[in-house]
């Protein structure tokens, strides 16, 4: 198949940090002898209905809520698109199969920043813990009574990392500078994670952290990892924390155990039904899902909008290693973040 020296990329849901940031690293490809990039930007998720927008594009680029369906896929696929490029490491959202089948190159940024999600994990736990959001809010106000802002020390708590990767590594590693007794739990242990905690089972994480941290992909196997069984094995008052996937949790679950005071305090920079809240500013709507509508009323729960990524690093590398992933498919060299096989 010939590749065009010059490719047309039609780039999804698009925010202005990622023309700021594509735009900055395309500028550094002619300095260093690359074939040119024309992107077409829009600020629109790719789906059925908007994947005409591809028309006349070599190659498209997709973030996590954008729909890779297989109707989407040989809809891009009549329109000319021969590669998909993901600048995100998560690939729930793509029809691998359909994928494969249309012989469509595909890849992602597997790890763009471990750093910058492992540090947006702590964050939110500084947070909900020494409940530092409601203090700003008080002291605004001319309120300095600290009833209801009592936290606790992470030095000598146990926190338990679902997931071993290079964020839950990074996670472990904070968290561990913190004085904390750390335990991981994963199929596939990172064995650096050795000099970290210890591996456990995962129901024994469950039952002797008093913070959990979900690190883990969302599959098959993962999706409803956080549910009513697992909600029980929890210690009692435990923090839960989520910046990975949204379908890691069961939210239903979740705000039963909120209510009944099993789960002590909820974070989350991820939700299951996201894509229609995240990434776009609601504040003059009523947002309609009862759902993420029930979590914002408990004191105990901290919410980000998909947040963990973003810091300088993390979009400049997402960039640069977009453009060499796409650099790979025109040179029909190896590229080492292809999308697994179905």
């Amino acid at each position: 198949m010939a590749v065009p020296q010059s490719t047309r990329l039609a780039l999804f849901s698009a925010q202005p940090y990622d023309r700021r940031f594509f735009e900055e690293a395309r500028a550094g490809l002619a300095q260093h002898g690359r074939a040119s990039v024309d992107i077409v930007y829009h600020d629109t998720a790719l789906d059925i209905g908007t994947a005409v927008l591809a028309q006349g594009c070599d190659a498209v680029c997709v973030f996590v809520n954008d729909v890779l369906d297989a109707a989407v896929l040989h809809k891009l696929h009549d329109a000319g698109v021969r590669a998909v490029l993901l600048r995100c490491a998560g690939f729930n959202n793509v029809d691998l199969g359909t994928l494969a089948g249309l012989g469509m190159f595909a890849a992602r940024v597997p790890a763009y920043s471990p750093e910058a999600v492992a540090e947006h994990a702590l964050a939110m736990i500084l947070t909900l813990n020494r409940h530092t959001h409601r203090a700003w809010n008080r002291v605004r106000e001319g309120n300095f009574a600290l009833d209801g802002l009592l936290g606790f020390n992470l030095h000598g708590k146990t926190a338990g990392i679902v997931g071993t990767g290079k964020i839950g590594l990074a996670t472990a590693r904070i968290l561990r500078g913190f004085g904390c007794r750390v335990l991981g739990h994963d199929p596939y242990p990172a064995p650096a994670f050795e000099e970290l905690g210890s591996m456990v089972p995962l129901d024994d994480l469950l039952a002797e952290s008093d913070i959990v941290s979900l690190h883990c992909p969302l599959m098959p196997a993962t999706h409803h990892l956080i549910n009513h069984a697992t909600l029980g094995r929890m210690k009692q008052g435990a923090m839960l924390v989520n910046t990975s996937r949204g379908g890691l949790i069961d939210t239903t679950a979740v705000i039963g155990a909120l209510k009944s005071r099993r789960l002590g305090a909820l974070a989350i920079d991820v939700y299951e039904q996201e894509s229609a809240l995240f990434f776009r500013d609601h504040s003059s709507e009523i947002i309609a899902d009862d759902v993420f509508g029930r979590l914002t009323t408990f004191p105990n729960v901290l919410i980000t909008g998909h947040q963990g990524f973003f810091t300088i690093e993390a979009l400049r590398e997402i960039a640069a290693i977009t453009f060499d992933n796409l650099e790979c498919w025109r040179a029909g060299q190896p590229c080492a973040h292809l999308l697994p096989a179905a």
